[in-house]
């Protein structure tokens, strides 16, 4: 197989800027593609060339398998890398660039689909000997035969997206009352993040541990587990801390990952990168969970404790190469923060905004991979995360010492972060023991039940004042970069500042960026109620109205569900009274502050 010259990366933010650096590395070419709300984010600049998709929407951008493979080939690309998200794990999209002549960066499109189907996984797990608690064997038909499992096997039960991943479309039921309500919203959300609903059924384990085994296999027959991580400090059962190798397993237990997980892969024909996730139960009891087909967020953290560039990896497999080694020693220990915009004390609310002021930490031992710079404006159509902290010691101790500092020294302005979350959770003995020897107690529901009480304090400090140039700074940048696009490819042109092209509003299909911004405050989004008026509290989608104008609702009654960072949030009644004045319908946007109803009474 020849050598990969050209890759286009499928994807945008921080994970297409990850891949374009590491094509930079290889000496390969690279080809960013953008919405319209991307077009002068961080990957399209980093990019040799950047393609319009001509969208805003997910569905018509980053979703677009004819158009990505369409801007692959007018960019003369021999190959795709999809990244993490969007069509990363979709089997038809991987068929469909082989298809076109180019090189597809990830697993053969038969592993995504029968990995990518959780109930297919299952089987192939059976066959190789890995341990697996009760589910059903395939997709269910309703919420009836959710019920009935249910019955038979007990509560509480995960409900699950059979083609998803990364928490969306897993709902948890631990009452036979909520089953019906829990089964809807998770093929809601299933639907609106893959495009497909099914979904299947498994005990759930309470307080388990969430472990996983970073792997690498090759056309040669050689797969390796490069590493070991944690992901348990969860919420809504979406990462946000993760670290490798993952602490406090037996040797018996770490050797049931490993094996289980090359034993998974080989019965599946897998090629590329990989994960294979498990959860480990308070008992010591271990029970496969997925395989994840793609490059995971937190891969860093075993990159940071191997050495292994997992991305150039990635391009070396793809290209044919042997891995060349079957064991990797792992050195040190690494902990990934996940920067998202939420508002952990709302509940780890969706925050999109601007970014006025972005201040990163430095130091022993510190990694930023970041999508944004400061001045870009976090949109509510896509996933919430903007950058990840990783932070690498000899020892666990000295990587919790050396995330303290760089948390520190970490600023946001501008929209709310988990970075409170993150530095509150430092502190906690739960995750990190007064003796680093007594393992932590952490699970993957730590966070919404032994820590929830504390969230509420973790309020974002006060935005200073907008900031004026400094006396010495000219009033205006020499030049300005002006941005067009031709045929959909984005070319930049340098001109002399002042022509009437200075702002960053797109003009008649230009669009341009000063040099120098001046930063502005963000205000914090409305309340979601006030008086009798139930608002929205952040821009989103509805995609469930739950009432009728003139219903008699309770103080907690399901109102409305918003969409949001590819995520579901219930908009609950925040007084008990009769709805008057319902404006709000399925499909319809909002922004934070909008009037969804009145409740009187």
């Amino acid at each position: 197989m020849p050598a990969i010259r050209k890759v286009l990366i499928a994807n945008r933010g921080e994970i297409a800027v990850r891949i374009a650096r590491a094509c930079a590395d290889a000496r390969v070419a690279s080809v960013a593609v953008y919405a319209d709300q991307d077009r002068e984010s961080l990957h399209v600049r980093l990019a040799d060339e950047a393609y319009a998709l001509g969208g805003a929407r997910a569905a018509e951008t980053y979703l677009d398998a004819a158009e990505l493979v369409d801007i692959a080939r007018r960019s003369g690309a021999d190959a795709v890398h999809p990244g993490y998200g969007f069509l990363a794990e979709n089997a038809a999209f991987a068929q469909a660039v082989i298809d076109a002549g180019l090189t597809w960066i990830g697993p053969p499109p038969a592993a995504i689909e029968a990995l990518g189907d959780k109930v297919s996984a299952r089987h192939i797990a059976q066959r190789a000997g890995a341990p697996l608690v009760a589910g059903t064997p395939d997709p269910v038909q309703g919420v009836a035969e959710v019920e009935e499992f249910a019955a038979r096997h007990g509560l509480p039960i995960a409900i699950k997206a059979a083609f998803g991943g990364g928490g969306r479309g897993l709902k948890v039921a631990r009452e036979a009352a909520e089953i019906a309500e829990m089964y809807e919203s998770a093929v809601r959300e299933a639907t609106a993040a893959f495009g497909r609903g099914e979904c299947f059924v498994e005990r759930y384990l309470d307080a388990p541990r969430h472990v996983e085994t970073q792997c690498l296999a090759d056309a040669h027959g050689t797969v390796v587990v490069v590493s070991t991580r944690d992901c348990s400090l969860q919420r809504r059962h979406q990462k946000l801390v993760e670290e490798a190798p993952a602490p406090f397993l037996t040797p018996d237990q770490e050797e049931l990952l490993r094996r289980s997980s090359i034993a998974i892969l080989r019965e599946a024909g897998y090629v590329g990168a990989g994960t294979c996730e498990f959860l480990v139960a308070t008992d010591g009891t271990v029970s496969f969970l997925e395989v994840n087909t793609r490059l995971q967020v937190e891969h860093p953290v075993t990159e940071e404790v191997t050495g292994v560039d997992l991305v150039r990896e990635q391009l070396r497999i793809a290209a044919g190469e042997p891995l060349g080694y079957d064991t990797v020693e792992v050195r040190g220990h690494s902990i990934e923060f996940r920067i998202n915009g939420e508002d952990p004390a709302a509940g780890f609310l969706p925050s999109p905004g601007r970014i006025t002021r972005l201040r990163l930490p430095a130091g022993p031992g510190v990694r930023v991979d970041s999508g944004v710079v400061e001045g870009d404006t976090v949109s509510g159509a896509f996933d919430s995360m903007i950058a990840k902290l990783v932070v690498t010691g000899a020892t666990r101790t000295q990587a919790v010492e050396r995330a303290r500092r760089a948390l520190a020294e970490l600023e946001v302005v501008g929209i709310p972060t988990v970075v409170p979350f993150h530095r509150a959770v430092l502190e906690e003995t739960a995750f990190v023991p007064v003796d680093p020897a007594e393992p932590f107690t952490i699970h993957t529901r730590w966070i919404e039940t032994a820590f929830a009480d504390r969230l509420v304090g973790l309020r974002p400090g006060a935005e200073p004042v907008a900031a004026q140039a400094p006396a010495d700074e000219p009033a205006e940048a020499a030049t300005e970069r002006v941005v067009v696009e031709v045929g959909g490819k984005r070319i930049e042109v340098v001109l002399p500042a002042g022509m009437g092209l200075g702002s960053s509003r797109s003009r008649g299909g230009l669009s341009t960026r000063p040099q120098r911004a001046r930063r502005t405050v963000v205000r914090a989004p409305a309340a979601s109620a006030n008086g009798t008026t139930l608002a929205s509290p952040m821009q989103g989608t509805i995609v469930k109205v739950a009432v009728a104008d003139g219903a008699q609702v309770s103080e907690g009654d399901l109102v409305v569900v918003l969409e949001a960072m590819k995520m579901e949030q219930p908009l609950v009644a925040h007084r008990a009274g009769t709805v008057q004045r319902l404006t709000a319908g399925v499909g319809a946007s909002v922004s934070a502050g909008t009037a969804i109803c009145e409740i009187v009474g």
